[in-house]
């Protein structure tokens, strides 16, 4: 991989991640911490703007496959891992493999939630 794209990477990796807490701290100031508005907010956006960005690049309307590398796993991997997760889901049901976008969306949720817990509970055993 050459120099140039790890630094991108690392760069636009930067950006997101504070963008992401900017925005989300931004939207818990305004709505409250009773719900986490900030993440979902961050997460629905972020789907957003991976459609968004992926297709200008698909077309070669405004980005380079080389920037759409560096955008997508960059800045929108720091901004939220959620939408390149919907968009993967995305994938296996536009190429018909429903059984496999139907595990991987369920799967995800299910052992990641059970992983949080069993984190949780390794953690109070030490």
């Amino acid at each position: 991989m050459p120099l140039r794209r790890v630094f991108l990477i690392f760069l636009f990796g930067g950006s997101g991640a504070l963008s992401r807490y900017w925005l989300s701290g931004l939207v818990h100031k305004i709505l409250g911490h009773n719900f986490p508005y900030g993440t979902y907010l961050v997460n629905i956006f972020g789907c957003f703007l991976f459609g968004l960005i992926f297709q200008l690049a698909e077309q070669n309307l405004l980005i380079s496959p080389e920037m759409r590398i560096v955008i997508l796993t960059g800045f929108m991997g720091a901004f939220t891992t959620f939408s390149s997760f919907i968009f993967e889901c995305a994938q296996l049901f536009r190429d018909g493999q429903f059984v496999l976008g139907l595990l991987n969306l369920f799967g995800e949720i299910t052992c990641g939630l059970f992983c949080l817990y069993f984190g949780y509970s390794l953690a109070k055993l030490i």
